[in-house]
């Protein structure tokens, strides 16, 4: 919830290139052969690069992570590995050697109460087309138990928005509306027992 696989699309879209996702835990090495043909097809069709992003790269075992090698060192493909774990001591020494390792951290918790805010007013993908008002302290805490992961904050303050009933104050004729306590916010979010 930091932003490693938005980064990863900004940097493939920023570059006109093509961008593939695979997941370690879920993709093997047919996967990867699947993506390097299309890659292969596309540099020779159309001149264009690949970015493929492996989510949980440190879940890939030697043979899996040898398979996409040559592809890497020929730059048939550019490689963006995202992790939870160190990088240097989970993933192939010889796929870290390739690759420029940047470190991700939590964000704080101004950051993430932006984002809470940025979802409640933006229209489209968020809560911005309803009427939505939140108790002092109810955004902060939220953010505060999402210890820098704006996902896990989004998936709470969603809970909270839909556990709350629509009120309409002020007549038939008043727009219904939600309020969000911080009752509510502590009620959204999951803590570990």
């Amino acid at each position: 919830g930091c932003g490693k696989t938005t980064l990863a699309g900004i940097v493939a879209n920023m570059t006109g290139s093509a961008f593939e996702k695979l997941n370690a835990v879920t993709s093997g090495v047919a996967d990867v052969r699947k993506v390097l043909k299309e890659a292969e097809d596309r540099r020779t069709r159309y001149g264009k690069a690949t970015y493929l992003l492996l989510d949980e790269c440190h879940r890939w075992s030697k043979s899996q992570s040898d398979s996409i090698l040559p592809a890497i060192e020929s730059g048939l493909i550019r490689f963006i590995g995202s992790t939870t774990e160190n990088p240097m001591a989970s993933m192939t020494p010889a796929i870290v050697s390739r690759c420029r390792v940047f470190q991700f951290l939590p964000l704080n918790q101004e950051d993430v109460v932006r984002a809470l805010e940025a979802a409640l007013q933006d229209g489209e993908r968020g809560y911005g087309r309803y009427a939505v008002d939140c108790e002092d302290g109810a955004l902060r805490y939220i953010a505060g138990v999402a210890g820098g992961d704006v996902r896990t904050a989004l998936s709470a303050l969603e809970l909270a928005f839909l556990t709350t009933p629509e009120t309409t104050e002020g007549g038939n004729d008043a727009t219904p509306s939600r309020r969000i306590t911080l009752a509510v916010a502590q009620e959204s979010v999951q803590k570990p027992i």
